[in-house]
């Protein structure tokens, strides 16, 4: 077999590892839309799909991080395409704990409507953050699609925001529970759905930071965010 054809078969293995990351990043994103939709209209139904589903998102990461470690030992890839499998073995670890994360809230919307305690607290920066947190999502994997460094350093920045309504939240959700001490229970199980949604975004912001690792070959993650998109830019 000829170089050239070797090469191209290699190409072909990255492209179809990385056509079902995308796969498995849509089935996330689904998971974390009709999260949101169950918190939102108190939908056990669709809380229920959520956790079905599930099982889903463990099984396309084990699989693709298998194709990934097989494809290292037949290619013994080098440089960017290494950083590629590499980046991609992290990437669809944070697809899965973002799926976790979305199966939480799920499990945690159905405790709260079957205690008839889901209508108790305001929870508009809840539903602000998700909506958030679906776009940051969508963005890292199209950006991962693209291996668009710029695109991946507007997300990390953009990660901040949902930090900040998270924050909002916490200190609204202490207010009501030392104002009504009965809503202590319910706040509690808000306040865990609050924080699997900054979750999500943590999760979308390191997708992000592997993109700028691959393309670039620098390791940004633990960098302050003006030194990461200074390596995005250069």
């Amino acid at each position: 077999m000829s170089d050239k054809h070797l090469s191209s078969q290699f190409d072909a293995d990255l492209n179809l590892v990385s056509s079902k990351v995308l796969e498995m990043g849509g089935l996330v994103e689904s998971q974390i839309v009709h999260a949101m939709q169950a918190l939102n209209a108190f939908d056990t139904e669709i809380a229920d799909q959520v956790i079905t589903n599930e099982e889903r998102v463990n099984t396309m990461e084990i699989e693709i991080d298998e194709e990934c470690s097989n494809i290292i030992a037949r290619r013994q890839p080098a440089a960017r395409d290494l950083r590629l499998l590499l980046a991609i073995s992290k990437t669809i670890t944070n697809l899965e704990r973002a799926g976790d994360e979305a199966e939480k809230i799920a499990k945690r919307l159905k405790r709260l409507t079957e205690d008839g305690a889901a209508r108790t607290v305001n929870i508009a920066e809840i539903k602000v953050s998700g909506e958030m947190a679906v776009s940051i999502l969508r963005r890292a994997l199209d950006a991962f699609a693209r291996l668009d460094t710029v695109a991946a350093a507007q997300i990390v920045r953009d990660d901040k925001a949902i930090d900040e309504e998270f924050r909002a939240f916490v200190r609204k959700l202490v207010t009501y529970m030392m104002e009504d001490p009965r809503t202590i229970s319910a706040g509690l199980e808000f306040l865990f759905i609050a924080k699997a949604i900054e979750r999500i975004g943590d999760h979308a912001k390191n997708i992000a930071e592997f993109i700028i690792y691959i393309v670039k070959g620098t390791d940004v993650r633990h960098k302050s965010r003006d030194a990461l998109e200074r390596e995005a830019l250069s």
